[in-house]
């Protein structure tokens, strides 16, 4: 028997019980007479093997009730199996929808505006093409190189939300085969990218990305999503999202880089989530690949970090001032209150 708020599903083997009793039948009996085995006339009687038009003409001889009631009740109790399911489910689903930032979505044309916790849930569905929104929970659905994810927690569905967003927006880009190798050589026209303005370096900077494989999108940040950019494999492409939250151009580039990273050290291949170790190599390789690390040594050394230094070696590593100050707050070189100025601020054109 299942039951829902709506439905009760009762299987006919109930039924079958019940006659079993008023005959004072043994099960053991009525399976000689049927002509089966004990094992699956108990499984019939629980339920649990589906109540066959053979079996139901097996039970007009050996019970005197028609075949075509209990062929009807088998028809019944399964259509209530499947509405009863049904209900449960998207009682799951409505209290999960609660979860997502589902106002903010709808507020950016993602979804349909809806105050019907049942539309919410039957929109979510559809925004994230599941039938139903545990499956989310599953990595086959949700792989993104950024950490493990978990559908228990309000900010890592504001991620799924948004790295579903960023899915859905990379089908229309068209890139070649994916090729590591030529992200590699492109690397160091995508680090001169960084002395341009966004409107000079968006469109540039995808279809550079495109000829790797890759779909460069640009999305707004979704409150408590705590992210700056995700990568994934979707198809045959890569997807990296970036956010437009904190866009001074050293976060830019930084967090560019570290989606990079990701790909080149083949993060985005795992389908349990990366690790810290991961994040830190990613970190690592995205400062060293702005600035070298040997190159910000002789930098530091000097210990001059007055506004003319830093530009004159910025304008020799031939990347943006701004990304300097980043390193060197980073490192604690100076203050985070300190040559702020030098660090410009971008207006992404997607």
């Amino acid at each position: 028997m299942v039951r829902s708020s709506s439905y009760i599903a009762t299987p006919p083997g109930a039924t079958i019980r019940e006659q079993l009793n008023d005959r004072g039948m043994s099960q053991k009996e009525f399976a000689a007479r049927m002509g089966m085995s004990e094992k699956h006339i108990s499984r019939l009687i629980n339920g649990e093997v589906q109540l066959t038009s053979d079996v139901a003409v097996r039970l007009e001889l050996v019970l005197g009730v028609p075949a075509r009631f209990w062929n009807n009740l088998e028809a019944i109790y399964r259509e209530k199996l499947i509405k009863a399911a049904s209900e449960n489910t998207m009682s799951a689903d409505m209290e999960l929808a609660r979860q997502f930032p589902y106002g903010e979505m709808s507020k950016l044309g993602w979804i349909p505006e809806t105050k019907d916790a049942r539309e919410k849930a039957i929109y979510l569905r559809k925004y994230f093409e599941v039938v139903e929104l545990s499956l989310l929970g599953n990595e086959l659905i949700t792989r993104i190189a950024c950490r493990r994810l978990a559908i228990t927690e309000k900010s890592d569905l504001a991620l799924m939300a948004w790295a579903q967003k960023a899915r859905i927006e990379a089908r229309s880009i068209q890139t070649d085969p994916i090729s590591i190798r030529t992200l590699k050589e492109r690397i160091p026209v995508i680090r001169s990218m960084t002395v341009l303005e966004p409107e000079k370096f968006c469109l540039k900077l995808k279809k550079c990305l495109a000829e790797c494989g890759i779909a460069l999108v640009f999305l707004p940040h979704l409150k408590g999503s705590f992210l700056q950019g995700a990568t994934f494999l979707d198809g045959n492409k890569i997807v990296v999202g970036m956010t437009a939250r904190g866009k001074d151009a050293d976060r830019f580039w930084f967090s560019l880089f570290h989606e990079l990273a990701h790909v080149i050290l083949g993060h985005v291949c795992k389908t349990t989530g990366i690790t810290d170790v991961d994040e830190k190599e990613a970190d690592a390789w995205s400062g060293n690949m702005l600035i070298p690390s040997e190159e910000f040594e002789l930098f530091e050394k000097e210990k001059d970090y007055s506004e003319r230094c830093v530009c004159r070696f910025a304008q020799k590593q031939g990347i943006a001032p701004g990304i300097v100050v980043g390193r060197m707050q980073r490192e604690g070189l100076i203050k985070y209150s300190m040559l702020n100025h030098l660090k410009e601020q971008y207006t992404i054109f997607t």
